[in-house]
């Protein structure tokens, strides 16, 4: 009787620490510009982006605009791991990023701990700045 209820009170722990009442959506808005980068640039192109992450399904979402680029936008991007004022390459690549970007990917276990600890930023690059005209840290 005794291995009979430890394993269901095992299975009830394990139960609690993955229930979807312990799954949390996070919003955040982010403000991009050109002193964020690194090294900081006197661009003066702003943007914000609206991320949301839910941590039950590690489903990342975003929608990133911005105006006043030095011309158009030629990549955009998360990038990570990096603490603010360090480099990382590319994680997420986005699509389509002439007037803006928007879109959703399922993270891996690595990318969601990168993400939770700060240590993802997005990055909007022109030709004018190949290594990026504004960016913001994704912080919660």
């Amino acid at each position: 009787m005794y291995g009979k209820t430890m394993s269901a009170a095992a299975i009830l722990t394990t139960l609690v620490m993955v229930s979807p009442a312990n799954a949390e959506k996070i919003a955040m808005k982010l403000n991009l510009s050109g002193a964020s980068e690194v090294p900081p640039n006197d661009s003066k192109a702003t943007g914000t982006a609206d991320v949301n992450y839910d941590t039950a399904s590690k489903m990342l979402t975003w929608k990133v605009t911005y105006s006043g680029l030095t011309g158009p936008a030629t990549m955009a991007h998360f990038h990570g791991p990096a603490e603010p004022g360090k480099n990382a390459g590319i994680m997420i690549p986005f699509k389509d990023v002439a007037s803006g970007a928007q879109g959703s990917a399922t993270l891996t276990d690595t990318q969601a701990t990168d993400l939770m600890a700060g240590k993802m930023y997005i990055n909007v690059h022109t030709a004018a700045h190949p290594g990026g005209e504004i960016r913001a840290q994704v912080v919660k």
